[in-house]
């Protein structure tokens, strides 16, 4: 058996695709990558077996990337997937990995996106189509899609297709592509529809199987808490406190996320180092030797550093991201409960990421159970008790150390001859205890807020009712976070920056992401005016960009940013329309009604007629910001069907998305709008 790869260096692949691989925070290939994507780079038909959440998108997505001709400009490969949802993952997966390939673009379609952003997209430059059966269709029969050129044909969860009914629509689709194609099929299941498929229209593939290894750990008491992202280090704080454990592991996503996280439990005064794949070996096995031998307690590192960790006395691990790969969960709570000991597990689950804790307990075939944050009270009542406790132990010890001290308390003790107060021994311990305690309580932050659920709402239709007037009329009133204009869970800012100052919506996201360490793929609709904009950040990262952006610059330009008004409404409940027509913003024409779409891929949905934001067309290097009846996604979110986490950063350092060549300007009334 060959030994496997342990680096995407081993491949025969492009300097550019390496960049785009290390942008997106993957370290190392997951075990169906390391297996198919030499397989697939030599040519050969594959068919591979695997669960969602073990990398297999990216398994193919970057050899058929590698071997696409970008002088070519008709469709060269097509993803066939069940669910709009995977359909769109799937395209935000490929729009990365072609960050630095340039020519080469790639769109989806699926059913309850309007078909004239399709359409659009379709008559441009495109290399790779992404889509739901259904739809697929619907452009072969139309004339928009042709697949002569199709040399690399994928069928993505091919047993979920079949269980939805696809059949026969798989069958016509790979009868429009070239005889001489290369056919590459994963499922997680391999029932016999599938491999009949495989007999049929696959040449001597390579079948690749990735077992799940047994996920069950009943020695460790398995628990999560739903916390916003600006709340983790309070939560993760008041956890250790509250166990006190001798040694404890934190796992992070990316190495970024290690190194800050390091710095600001130091900060707090706690025993802390990391570990992760930018260290040297001396440096890992030095810090390595500190943590064996207790001389730190905590240990903070990402998943491919802590394969090297064999410790067998951790008292508790700490899922500070959740993982990427769900295997990964086992690998790590692993690291504790060993040699017949008990041991804890916490993860934090941002609102946004339960869906990931439900695909591990659904594949661990466990019960994770949801423990509330302690309190101040909590973390107080603890601390009391321990400190209580160390009294305790120093009483109990030596003697002749204790005598040293008694002069003092003998002063205490003195009576005030003005006052002629008498001051008892109890009197002098309860004012030492008040002292200590008191001082440890000042060092406490203030109370974590509950999650609520946020009131669904109806978005506005129309974004500043009253546009570049509103800057002529000086200073203008601060919203608050629940009324600030945004859709739920997001918070709308307003930027003193505009078009004016040369301002681009890539600049806005730059500086948000790299200044405020959030992740780029998380802002929301950005809206540029004259000399001020609106940008969208979600509700957990509100705190941090207000503080933050208050003392940064955008370009070498100061600004002052302040949580927006929202946008005043008729007493009619409808929206203020601008004098000249449409009011269009991130995304085309939002007026009109919603509508029932019945797709022939069985997706029943509502579609907002001309108010869909989707995946800009063209889109090798895209980002799209999607509104009205549809869930919010953004890059970055890849969900589980991916082998790490991935980010996206400018050469300046920025985490930020991408505004990729393609993107079309179009001016209205003095503002820039983006499509």
């Amino acid at each position: 058996m060959e030994e496997e790869t342990k680096t995407f260096g081993e491949f025969a692949i492009s300097e550019e695709m390496l960049s785009a691989i290390s942008d997106m925070g993957f370290e190392e290939p997951t075990p169906i990558q390391q297996m198919a994507i030499p397989q697939i780079l030599e040519g050969k038909d594959v068919t591979g077996q695997a669960q969602t959440g073990t990398g297999k998108t990216a398994a193919f997505a970057i050899p058929i990337i590698e071997k696409l001709d970008p002088e070519n400009k008709n469709v060269q490969a097509i993803v066939l997937s069940p669910t709009r949802e995977l359909t769109i993952q799937t395209a935000e997966e490929f729009s990365h990995l072609m960050k630095y390939k340039t020519g080469l673009y790639a769109v989806p379609i699926y059913g309850g996106q309007a078909i004239e952003r399709q359409l659009r997209a379709l008559r441009g430059a495109v290399q790779v189509v992404i889509g739901t059966p259904g739809r697929v269709i619907d452009h072969i029969n139309r004339g928009t899609l042709k697949l002569d050129d199709v040399t690399m044909f994928v069928l993505d969860e091919a047993d979920q297709m079949l269980d939805m009914g696809f059949r026969d629509d798989i069958v016509e689709i790979i009868n429009e592509t070239r005889e001489d194609r290369q056919t590459i099929l994963f499922s997680a299941t391999m029932p016999a529809p599938i491999l009949d498929i495989t007999k049929r229209f696959q040449k001597d593939p390579e079948f690749i199987k990735i077992t799940r290894r047994e996920l069950t750990v009943p020695q460790i008491e398995q628990t999560y808490i739903e916390v916003r992202e600006r709340d983790k280090l309070e939560a993760l704080c008041r956890f250790l406190d509250m166990n006190n454990p001798e040694l404890a592991l934190v796992f992070c996503n990316t190495k970024r996320s290690v190194d800050d996280l390091m710095t600001r439990m130091q900060a707090r005064g706690y025993l802390v180092e990391a570990i992760h794949g930018d260290m040297k070996q001396m440096q890992r096995d030095r810090v390595m030797a500190r943590f064996r031998s207790g001389a730190i307690d905590v240990l903070i590192a990402t998943d491919v550093a802590a394969r090297g960790i064999d410790v067998d006395d951790v008292d508790i691990v700490f899922n500070y991201d959740v993982p990427q790969d769900v295997e990964y969960y086992v690998h790590r709570i692993g690291r504790t409960g060993r040699a017949g000991r008990t041991g804890k597990s916490v993860t934090f689950v941002a609102p946004r990421e339960i869906y990931k804790l439900r695909d591990i307990q659904r594949y661990a075939k466990i019960k994770i159970a949801k423990t509330p944050i302690p309190t101040l009270s909590d973390v107080a009542e603890v601390k009391q008790q321990a400190f209580l406790e160390k009294v305790r132990e120093v009483m109990a010890g030596d003697a002749e150390e204790l005598e040293r001290y008694l002069p003092l308390v003998e002063q205490l003790l003195e009576s005030d001859s003005e006052s002629g107060e008498e001051v008892t021994s109890i009197e002098v311990a309860a004012a030492l205890l008040k002292m200590h305690l008191e001082d440890a309580k000042s060092t406490m932050s203030e109370e974590i807020e509950e999650l609520q659920p946020q009131p669904k709402q109806r978005r506005p239709r129309f974004e500043d009712y009253d546009g570049e007037r509103r800057e002529r009329r000086g200073p203008v009133e601060e919203g608050t976070y629940e009324n600030s204009g945004a859709e739920p869970g997001m918070v709308r800012f307003r930027i003193t920056l505009g078009k004016n100052q040369q301002i681009r919506p890539k600049d806005i996201v730059g500086a948000f992401a790299g200044e405020c360490d959030i992740p780029g793929s998380s802002i929301g609709r950005i809206d540029l005016y004259g000399n001020y904009s609106f940008v969208e950040v979600p509700l957990e990262h509100a705190d941090k960009v207000r503080e933050t952006m208050s003392k940064a610059t955008i370009r070498n330009k100061e600004l002052q940013i302040t949580v927006a008004t929202p946008r005043p409404e008729r007493e009619d409940g409808d929206f203020r329309e601008r004098r000249g027509g449409d009011r269009r913003g991130f995304g085309g024409d939002r007026r009109g009604d919603f509508r029932r779409n019945n797709d022939r891929d069985g997706s029943r949905d509502r579609e907002f007629r001309g108010g869909n934001r989707d995946y800009d067309h063209r889109g090798g290097n895209r980002e799209y910001d999607r509104r009205g009846d549809h869930d919010r996604r953004s890059y970055g979110n890849r969900g589980n069907d991916r082998g790490g986490y991935r980010r996206e950063n400018n050469r300046d350092g920025y985490q930020k998305r991408s505004y990729g060549a393609g993107r079309r300007e179009r001016e209205n009334e003095g503002h820039t709008f983006y499509d």
